[in-house]
């Protein structure tokens, strides 16, 4: 049995499947809603029901509050139709956000690398190709875990049949640490994407700046070598954050990106101890950014994508710095264990 959704104020309308989610139906269907953690616990896909009924599902009290139960809302990514259903959805329109329908891929290990002491790279040979923006990401089912795992694309949208995620361990990980002792060359996942809305915007026509931090690198990589593929001219800078050089990885790829290349601009900073032998810069994104630029990003757009305290430090300096909320972009998706106890949070800004 299903179920007709109509979405305003696009006017779209999609079929739900019994038991289906009205996130993943329209997902599927190749019409976005807002979204980040898909496990009903971040709020983000928030929604009015105009008419029907719907089964909430398992939204969390902190996403929707009682009083907005009472009011109408209800989470997409938790909520199925009793009946034939419109809801109000805040979206967003962007000229550069393509139309991809999500699908569900099966894809093979056919290479794991040892990117630093705590990512690995798995490649995966997807059964089918792959359409997707550079900067978004998949959904990673590991076998006896139910609820699938969020990994950033690392490869650009060039390579349709392969795909790399960069994937760190999480020491009290329920997954990561399965992937990394046990993942090997031949294990076959189900893959479902792709997701997100962390892509350039390229009709900006604005320089670029890239942060990342730790196994963030994932989607500037991709963003950078797509733009820099196709032939972008405009002036991008990368700055990878990382302890030491251990953990500073692709950085042969950025160096001979930086070479063939001369809008690119790759600089890595270190923060840890220990490093004499290092004649980089050292410390922190944030502070090195204001160095580079002399404290004025006016006029550029900023990708950010790595640790909490890492983005919020570098969003405060680029503000301060003359670069403002429609002009910065973070990667939004969340695990359960990103948005549980004591780490559960509601966003400050509209799109940060």
């Amino acid at each position: 049995m299903s179920y007709t959704l109509e979405i305003e104020p696009t006017g779209d309308v999609v079929e739900v499947e019994e038991g289906q989610t009205i996130l993943d139906a329209a997902l599927r269907q190749g019409v976005y809603l807002p979204h980040a953690c898909n496990h009903g616990l971040c709020g983000t896909c928030k929604i009015e029901l105009l008419e029907g009924e719907i089964d909430h599902g398992e939204a969390s009290p902190f996403a929707l509050m009682d009083m907005e139960r009472d009011e109408g809302k209800c989470l997409a990514c938790t909520s199925t139709l009793k009946e034939d259903c419109a809801i109000e959805a805040d979206i967003d329109e962007d000229e550069d956000a393509r139309t991809i329908p999500v699908k569900d891929f099966k894809g093979k290990v056919i290479e794991i690398k040892d990117l630093t002491p705590r990512i690995k790279g798995i490649v995966l040979e997807l059964n089918e190709e792959i359409d997707f923006q550079a900067g978004q990401y998949v959904q990673f089912y590991m076998p006896g875990f139910e609820e699938p795992r969020a990994f950033s694309i690392a490869t650009s949208p060039k390579d349709t049949k392969t795909i790399e995620l960069n994937i760190s361990l999480v020491n009290d990980g329920e997954v990561t640490p399965l992937i990394h002792q046990n993942c090997k060359i031949g294990d076959e996942f189900k893959i479902t994407g792709p997701f997100g809305r962390f892509f350039v915007k390229e009709s900006a026509q604005k320089p670029m700046m890239f942060f990342a931090g730790g196994s963030g690198l994932s989607s500037p990589k991709s963003m950078i070598e797509d733009l820099l593929q196709r032939g972008c001219d405009l002036p991008i800078t990368l700055f990878h954050g990382a302890r030491n050089e251990d953990e500073l990885y692709y950085s042969s790829l950025f160096k001979k990106l930086e070479k063939e290349h001369e809008n690119f601009r790759y600089i890595p900073v270190l923060s840890g101890d220990n490093l004499e032998n290092w004649s980089g810069e050292t410390g922190y994104l944030n502070d090195v950014a204001i160095k580079t630029y002399d404290n004025d990003f006016s006029n550029h757009k900023a990708y950010l994508c790595g640790p909490p305290a890492m983005l919020d430090s570098c969003i405060t300096v680029l503000m301060r710095g003359r670069l403002y909320e429609r002009d910065i972009h973070i990667e939004k998706f969340f695990s359960k264990a990103d948005l549980s106890g004591d780490n559960q949070r509601s966003p400050l800004f509209r799109s940060l």
